[in-house]
């Protein structure tokens, strides 16, 4: 009886088709990783964009939660990019890019302009993130100089849906947190999903609430939550606490 064996060539073959294969998928999975937290950046972004549309649109309400929204992804963004080894330069001109679709531009729309003190403040205050963002490195580890810009827009957001849109305590609120983000004052990296389980509550309900609840309960939330890492900064938010 005659036996048959395969050619060596076929061994060959199967042998570098599998570990092909191998390959292909270490490169996806490395793919994913380097770009889930490009990902949230991008989402982030698109946040900003939508809230933009709907402010041309005079829909204000929901411009402010897609504010809230970014502002949750940009929390996410950086803390995702730091666990998985992903931090890279093109993240951080893509994160620095939303942040000023987000919270700069999308928010002074929140001010709605009619006029040209109107408009000179929108336009201050979109410099004022523009300065935050480009200029503001505090060169001290762990800190930031100047207010976030998050920060801001999530306090202006939030004051908007409390009080029904009212432009007088809204443009008061801007002129404030124009101040804070070009003051020289130390803010902590607050890192809230790699810190204390506390503040990874806090970011949980933070989801809940802008998901799940009604506009003012959510409202009141970011706003307490903002306005508690604006005035306890240290005591509160700072990293190692």
């Amino acid at each position: 009886m005659w036996m048959v064996s395969p050619p060596s060539g076929l061994f060959q073959y199967l042998k570098k088709l599998f570990l092909t294969e191998q390959a292909g998928r270490a490169q996806a999975v490395d793919f994913l990783r380097q770009n889930v937290a490009n990902s949230l950046s991008m989402a982030n972004l698109v946040m900003g964009l939508s809230s933009i549309l709907c402010s041309l649109n005079g829909l204000y309400h929901y411009a402010c939660w897609l504010v809230l929204v970014g502002f949750l992804l940009d929390l996410a963004d950086g803390a995702v990019a730091r666990q998985l080894n992903a931090c890279s330069a093109l993240g951080a001109k893509l994160d620095d890019f939303a942040d000023f679709t987000t919270f700069g531009l999308a928010t002074a729309l929140l001010l709605q302009a009619h006029g040209i003190l109107d408009g000179l403040l929108a336009i201050v205050y979109v410099l004022a993130v523009f300065t935050r963002l480009c200029f503001f490195s505090s060169g001290v580890p762990f800190m930031y100089r100047g207010l976030p810009c998050p920060y801001g827009s999530s306090v202006l957001a939030s004051t908007f849906l409390l009080t029904g849109g009212n432009l007088v305590v809204l443009r008061i609120v801007a002129m404030v947190m124009i101040l804070f983000m070009v003051d020289q004052g130390f803010y902590p990296h607050d890192k809230v999903l790699e810190s204390q389980a506390w503040k990874k509550v806090v970011f949980a309900g933070g989801v809940v609430v802008v998901f799940f609840s009604a506009f003012p309960t959510a409202s009141l939330y970011y706003l307490l939550w903002s306005i508690s890492y604006i005035f306890f900064p240290t005591a509160l938010w700072n990293y190692k606490v």
